[in-house]
């Protein structure tokens, strides 16, 4: 569950509610093209912008729509006790595993961070994915850390926030941190534009935004790259440039919404406000990459 593709599907909204509608037709597009796992209320999924009954609800449509796929779903939240009952509600739902941020407004020191996954891991039936995503949770992970909290019961995998650009040092960076952690924690490669340098340095999964979306374009990276043909690899992830630079001038989850609403997947201004969409020309600039490169499956 650990290896291989797991997509991040956004959770869109309709008039400020949730659309469980569209999200199960996105739910859908993942399972029909075999995606390895779901990850469910993860950053794309907008998880901090939902309580708790809303977060209750999506998750069980997620897992309810994936078929066989497994699910795992986001847990993270300010307090311990809320994620501890976060947690709770995705073991209930059905989840085959749960994804944790230490999201903050006081910053957090090691020690604090370490608590927060003792806490929750203790109290888990399913495994738990370490979300490092410092660009929203403003939580550094060292090398230590991921050493100490991965020797916790139930920590499965590290989503690590990407890697170093040349493959040889993205490959060094790998091997630090798998020198670090126990034997059959994986390591996931986030940031989708450097996803292909990652596994081919030997990253076992991709955490991915764009294959909640467009999980057909993300599965061949992946294919190519747990085939070991590391050069079709860097090709097929080439080969969407042009929305990596999407991504890098306007963020991925405002960028990935308005592909699915100019694709029709989710309804127009889909995102939790404060958060807002692309202005108009930006919006265009996403259609013609998404018409530029056929990004229709």
């Amino acid at each position: 569950m650990f290896t291989g593709l797991s997509a991040f599907p956004l959770t869109p909204l309709r008039d400020d509610a949730f659309d469980e509608a569209a999200y199960t037709g996105l739910i859908g597009r993942l399972v029909s093209a075999g995606v390895d796992s779901i990850t469910s209320l993860g950053s794309t999924g907008s998880y901090m912008y939902f309580d708790r009954d809303e977060r209750r609800r999506v998750a069980r449509s997620a897992v309810q729509n994936a078929d066989d796929v497994p699910v795992v779903v986001g847990i993270g939240a300010l307090r311990t006790s809320l994620v501890q009952a976060l947690a709770d509600d995705a073991q209930e739902a059905g989840a085959a595993g749960v994804l944790l941020a230490p999201v903050t407004y006081q910053k957090l020191s090691d020690d604090e961070v370490f608590g927060l996954f003792e806490d929750v891991a203790k109290g888990l039936s399913v495994p738990l994915v370490v979300y490092d995503n410092p660009g929203t949770t403003h939580v550094t992970f060292s090398d230590d850390l991921y050493a100490r909290i991965t020797e916790l019961p139930n920590v499965a995998s590290i989503k690590i926030p990407g890697v170093p650009s040349g493959p040889a040092d993205a490959s060094a960076r790998v091997q630090a941190i798998r020198a670090r952690i126990p034997k059959g924690v994986t390591i996931g490669v986030s940031g989708d534009s450097a996803a292909a340098t990652g596994l081919n340095a030997g990253c076992d999964a991709w955490y991915s935004v764009i294959a909640g979306i467009l999980p057909v374009q993300a599965q061949a990276i992946t294919r190519a790259a747990l085939s070991g043909d590391h050069a079709a690899t860097i090709a097929e992830s080439a080969s969407l440039q042009p929305l990596w630079s999407l991504f890098a001038a306007h963020g991925s989850l405002r960028v990935t919404a308005a592909i699915a609403e100019y694709l029709g997947l989710v309804p127009a201004d889909s995102l939790p406000r404060p958060v807002r969409g692309l202005d108009a020309p930006g919006r265009a600039r996403v259609a013609a990459v998404v018409d530029g490169l056929r990004l229709r499956g």
